[in-house]
C-alpha cells in the first residue's frame, strides 16, 4: 500500500514537471509567431504559421522567412544556450551569481571585438578607398570568440595548477572582466568616432546583425553542449550537495568541473562573438525555473533553456514596441528586464533565510 502511494507521488512529480516543460515549450512557440508577427506589414498570426511552413501569399513568405526568421531564429538559439549555460555553471561553482557575465566571458569578448575594431580595422570602412573594406564581420567575430576564452584558459589553469576551489572561480571571473573592461577603455580612448561608434553598437547586442548560416554555427556549438549538458543531469544534480557528496555517488567532480567550463565557455563564447553582449539571460532564467520546477537538472536544465529563450523573445518584441518604428538596443532590455527580477529574488530569498 505504501509502495503503491510513493509510486502515485513519483508519478504525479513526473507529470506536473512535464507540465510545465510543456507550458514553457507552448509559450516559446506563441512568443516566436508573435515575434515575427510584429512589423510595419501587419501579419496575423495565422498568416505568420502558413508562411513559416512556405505556405500562403508570396510577399508575406519572403518578409517572414528572410527578414525576419533569421532575427527570431537568432533569438530562440542564443536564449537557449545561454540560459543552458547559466544554469550549468551555477551548479558546478556552487554560486547562484554564476554566468557568462560574471566569469569574464563576456568582457573578454567586448574587448575582442573592440580591439579588432580598432586595431585590425574590421567593422569599419576605410573612407578614404571604398573599394578597400576593412569591414570583416568574421575577423570581428573571430576575435571575440578568442578573447572570452582567456577567462576559462585563465581559471582552469588555476583549478588545476592552484587547486582553486569552484566558489574562488567567480571572485577571479570579476577580476577578468574588470582587467578586460579597463582594456576596452583604453581602446575607446584611442577610437575615431567611427571607430567608437562600432564598437558601442556591437556592446549592445544585436539580434538582426546574424544570418541564417552564423545561427546555424550557434544552432550547432549550442545542440552538442546541451547534449553534454543532459547526459550530465545527474552528476550536476549531485554537485549541489557538495563535491564531497558528489564523490561518494561516483561522480569524478574534478573532470565534470573543467570539462563542463569548457563546454559552457565555448557555447556562451561563440553566441556573445555573433550578437555581442546580452546581459541576465543567463543569470536569471535558471532562478526563475529553480522556484517552479526544483533543483533536479533532469526537468531543470531544459526549462532553464525554455525560460530563457522566453525572456529573449519577449524583450525582442520590448525592444521593436516601446518606440516603434524605433528598435531599442537588445542588451539594454535584456539589462532593464533582468535586473528588477534578479533583486526581487534576490529579495524573497533573502526573506526565507
Amino acid at each position: 500500500m505504501k509502495s503503491q502511494r510513493n509510486h502515485k507521488s513519483y508519478a504525479g512529480y513526473i507529470r506536473y514537471k512535464v507540465l510545465i516543460l510543456v507550458i514553457l515549450l507552448a509559450l516559446l512557440i506563441l512568443l516566436a509567431l508573435v515575434d515575427l508577427a510584429i512589423g510595419s506589414s501587419g501579419l496575423s498570426l495565422g498568416d505568420v504559421a502558413k508562411a513559416v511552413i512556405g505556405q500562403g501569399d508570396r510577399k508575406i513568405v519572403t518578409i517572414v522567412q528572410k527578414m525576419r526568421m533569421p532575427r527570431v531564429a537568432t533569438a530562440l538559439v542564443a536564449g537557449f544556450g545561454l540560459a543552458a549555460v547559466g544554469c550549468v555553471l551555477q551548479s558546478i561553482l556552487r554560486n547562484p551569481m554564476a554566468d557568462a557575465s560574471t566569469l569574464g566571458v563576456s568582457p573578454g569578448a567586448a574587448f575582442g571585438a573592440a580591439f579588432a575594431i580598432v586595431v585590425l580595422g574590421s567593422g569599419v570602412q576605410s573612407p578614404s578607398d571604398a573599394s578597400v573594406s576593412f569591414s570583416s564581420p568574421f575577423t570581428l567575430s573571430l576575435c571575440a570568440f578568442v578573447f572570452s576564452m582567456i577567462p576559462t584558459v585563465v581559471m582552469i589553469s588555476l583549478s588545476r595548477l592552484q587547486k582553486v576551489k569552484p566558489e574562488s572561480m567567480i571572485l577571479t571571473g570579476v577580476a577578468l572582466s574588470t582587467l578586460f573592461s579597463g582594456g576596452t577603455a583604453i581602446i575607446q580612448y584611442f577610437a575615431s568616432t567611427t571607430q567608437l561608434g562600432s564598437i558601442v553598437f556591437w556592446t549592445f547586442g544585436s539580434l538582426t546583425s546574424t544570418t541564417m548560416r552564423e545561427v546555424g554555427v550557434m544552432a550547432a556549438v549550442t545542440a552538442a553542449a546541451f547534449v553534454f549538458f543532459f547526459l550530465n543531469r545527474w552528476n550536476y544534480t549531485a554537485l549541489l550537495s557538495g563535491e564531497s557528496a558528489a564523490k561518494s555517488l561516483g561522480v569524478n567532480t574534478g573532470a565534470l568541473i573543467v570539462s563542463s567550463m569548457i563546454v559552457c565557455s565555448l557555447t556562451a563564447a561563440v553566441t556573445t562573438a555573433f550578437i555581442g553582449i546580452l546581459n541576465f539571460i543567463g543569470l536569471i532564467a535558471p532562478h526563475i525555473v529553480r522556484r517552479i520546477i526544483g533543483n533536479d537538472y533532469r526537468f531543470l536544465l531544459p526549462a532553464s533553456a525554455l525560460a530563457g529563450t522566453c525572456l529573449l523573445l519577449l524583450s525582442d518584441l520590448i525592444s521593436r514596441m516601446v518606440l516603434s518604428p524605433l528598435v531599442l538596443p537588445i542588451g539594454a532590455i535584456t539589462s532593464f528586464v533582468g535586473a528588477p527580477v534578479f533583486i526581487y529574488l534576490i529579495n524573497r530569498r533573502n526573506r526565507r533565510v
